[in-house]
């Protein structure tokens, strides 16, 4: 029975009834940059079926790590020598020795060699009840491959040298079942020869004009167009709705976002209409959802917002990378929307130094789903996909659904974060949000390796905690965002005063004397952290009320008050 919770949730997913050999796998991926190492999987009569296709004539290894290292990691190896094919389940323990494991939980549905591959077919369970087995779940999942031109001997197998590596993804991702026609149109949304500069983090906008359509389209796919080689630097892609009354002048040229600088045009562009971040592939709308463009409540300006990370400040790099919409006249029966949830990002999301654990919490509150959707869509919404994102210190993140102070089903969660790795979950069965109901994005941090505070931001080494909800029909409602009080944050380290009226940024502190003239966040990396203060601090963080963002289209906030 340790397996059946797991097993149960698996046999929910499309096409989990019991399959033969030879049927298709829905996944499939490149695992090496060669094209030397594909993977293939789905499920299988409630287990979980891979296929290895590898170019050797000699072993194939597989496995799952928790950190995509060889150290404590689940592996099998397979191949075929002499004829005959064999599968061996194996682990590693902390120093990376590699150990047959006594309860051997992979099972050989087929293999082949020919003279150029290896060809591999096996299964099993999400949860094997084997303490050297990695169970299976709807996290993102750190794969480990290998390989070696000659078989496993007697001695087990020979060290495979340099062809190994490591890819995140999510095993249990429900199957795209919609395949689209080749022949749909489409437009691209791309950026022409961007200088990146030779610095950590760049925010790159540039303001689109949607194509003139004469009546109503859908888009029903987005693909991310990235540079080849620049697969690491572009990090994320947002694209936001921006207020019509333009002229095409808006267009004429790309900035640095959020920078003093910036057009005023770019800050009409509050809306997000679309997400994408590093890992993630081209995203598929549900058979009966589109994003409408083409009438007057659709965007016909976009702004383009390209995240480019370059922790090596790697000079003369320039970039093409962008978005290709899918679109189609034959339009579904509802409207997609997005709404950011979670922290808004501010420096008053602090996260101290030395902390194998810190928690955040972002609040979409009962009040402001409350009145949006009585507004707009009393019998409410419909969750469809997810995307969870933060930055480098993120370990895990859970979109909790609460009703009338009861707690749903969890809309998505991820507690094995993988930064270079963010994608959509398609939820596997919607999930409607009421009025009445809240939403909490909670983050879990390790900032062990950091010597000073961890602030909300948007540099890579700054912290976000956000959620994006892709749902039907859309309303006016496109940021519900919290941020916890900061002065009750800084009368944990002793501040007592600020100079007011505020006049600089960050504010400066006035009283207590150690800190006096400081600014808030020079007070709080001067304050001596250790992991009985984080954890005290933490616990106060949870608790403090919080001002709350609760946006639409127009960049109004819905408050009551209008």
């Amino acid at each position: 029975m340790c397996g059946w919770p797991l097993l149960l949730l698996w046999g929910l997913l499309p096409g989990a009834a019991a399959g033969g050999l030879g049927r298709a796998l829905p996944h499939r991926t490149l695992l090496d940059s060669e094209g030397k190492y594909w993977l293939s999987w789905g499920p299988r009569g409630g287990r979980l079926a891979f296929r290895l296709e590898v170019r050797t004539a000699g072993y194939v290894g597989f496995g799952f790590s928790p950190t995509g290292a060889m150290a404590a990691a689940d592996i099998v190896v397979g191949g075929v020598a002499h004829g005959r094919p064999y599968l061996q389940d194996y682990f590693t323990n902390a120093n990376r020795e590699l150990k047959k494991d006594a309860q051997q939980d992979y099972h050989l549905e087929y293999a082949m060699e020919n003279s150029t591959h290896t060809v591999v077919e096996f299964t099993r369970e999400l949860h094997t009840c084997d303490i050297n087995d990695k169970s299976i779940t709807e996290s993102t999942v750190r794969v480990i491959w290998a390989y070696h031109h000659e078989d496993v001997g007697e001695a087990g197998p020979k060290y495979h040298d340099s062809n190994r590596g490591t890819k995140s993804l999510r095993l249990l991702n429900p199957e795209k079942t919609n395949v689209l026609s080749t022949a749909i149109p489409y437009f691209d949304l791309v950026n022409q020869d961007v200088p990146i500069p030779n610095k950590g983090t760049t925010y790159w906008c540039q303001m689109f004009k949607i194509p003139v359509f004469q009546d109503k389209h859908h888009v029903i796919k987005v693909e991310p167009l990235i540079q080849r080689g620049h697969e690491s630097l572009v990090h994320h892609i947002l694209l936001y709705q921006c207020s019509s009354s333009f002229n095409d002048s808006v267009l004429d040229y790309g900035h640095e976002c959020y920078h003093p600088n910036m057009p005023d045009a770019f800050l009409t562009c509050e809306t997000v209409i679309f997400a994408w971040a590093i890992g993630g592939e081209g995203f598929s709308y549900p058979p009966h959802v589109g994003l409408s463009l083409g009438t007057p409540f659709d965007p016909r300006y976009v702004l383009l917002e390209v995240h480019y990370d370059n922790p090596t400040y790697k000079e003369g790099l320039i970039d093409n990378s962008g978005l290709r919409l899918f679109h189609t006249t034959d339009i579904r029966k509802y409207d997609a929307g997005v709404i950011e949830a979670g922290l808004w990002v501010s420096l008053f999301h602090t996260i101290p130094p030395g902390m194998p654990e810190f928690r955040s919490e972002g609040h979409c509150t009962l009040e402001c789903l409350e009145e949006a959707l009585e507004a707009e869509k009393p019998s409410g919404i419909h969750v469809f996909a997810v995307l969870l994102h933060a930055h480098l210190a993120g370990r895990g993140i859970r979109l909790r659904h609460f009703r009338k102070g009861e707690e749903m089903r969890l809309l998505a969660y991820d507690d094995d974060f993988d930064f270079n790795f963010q994608e959509f979950q398609y939820l596997r069965e919607e999930q409607t949000i009421l009025p009445g109901d809240n939403l909490i994005t909670e983050c879990r941090y390790n900032t062990k390796d950091r010597s000073r505070m961890t602030w909300g931001g948007l540099s890579t080494r700054n912290e976000m905690c956000l959620s994006y909800l892709l749902y039907y029909p859309r309303i006016n409602l496109t940021r519900c965002a919290s941020i916890p009080d900061i002065m009750e944050q800084l009368q944990f380290i002793g501040v007592k005063e600020i100079y007011r009226p505020v006049t600089t940024w960050p504010f400066i502190i006035k009283s207590p004397k150690q800190y006096k003239n400081l600014s808030f966040m020079d007070a709080m990396n001067k304050f001596k952290w250790a992991k009985k203060e984080g954890l005290s601090f933490n616990k106060l963080v949870l608790s403090l009320p919080v001002n709350v963002r609760c946006s639409k289209t127009d960049n109004a906030e819905w408050s009551g008050k209008d």
